[in-house]
């Protein structure tokens, strides 16, 4: 062997890279024709709004995309990644260590004691 792979020595790069760009182009021409159909069959009805064109349903996908999953290709898997690694300090933590974290985060963010809380005056009613 020459340590290249086998993928790169059959020169199959030249036959994925086209295929690989093309099923993007079409994985994104078919989100912005569903978003597209969905938006022209539902919101005119339902709100009275004007239906949109097909570059104006993919501005929505992708301003959707920014606003609710990220920019990058992981979407919300940081969140995850980050409450795992912290589980995984917890579980390896002595218990004074534990202690003393919870102390931090105690004075970090104090919390409002139940008595604190103002009351209501008269009970809720309920309606019947």
């Amino acid at each position: 062997m020459t340590g290249k792979s086998k993928f790169t020595e059959t020169g199959s790069w030249a036959v994925w890279a086209p295929l690989a760009i093309i099923g993007v182009v079409l994985f994104i021409t078919l989100g912005g024709l569903v978003v597209q159909a969905l938006w022209n069959w539902l919101l005119p009805m339902l709100f009275g709004w004007p239906q949109v064109t097909f570059w104006q349903a993919l501005g929505v996908l992708v301003l959707s995309r920014i606003l609710f999953g990220g920019i990058g290709m992981g979407g919300g898997r940081g969140r995850h990644k980050a409450r795992r690694s912290m589980a995984d300090r917890l579980e390896h933590m002595t218990p004074e260590e534990r202690e003393e974290l919870r102390q931090r985060l105690e004075t970090a963010y104090p919390q409002e004691k139940e008595s604190a809380r103002p009351r209501r005056s008269k009970p809720r009613t309920t309606r019947k």
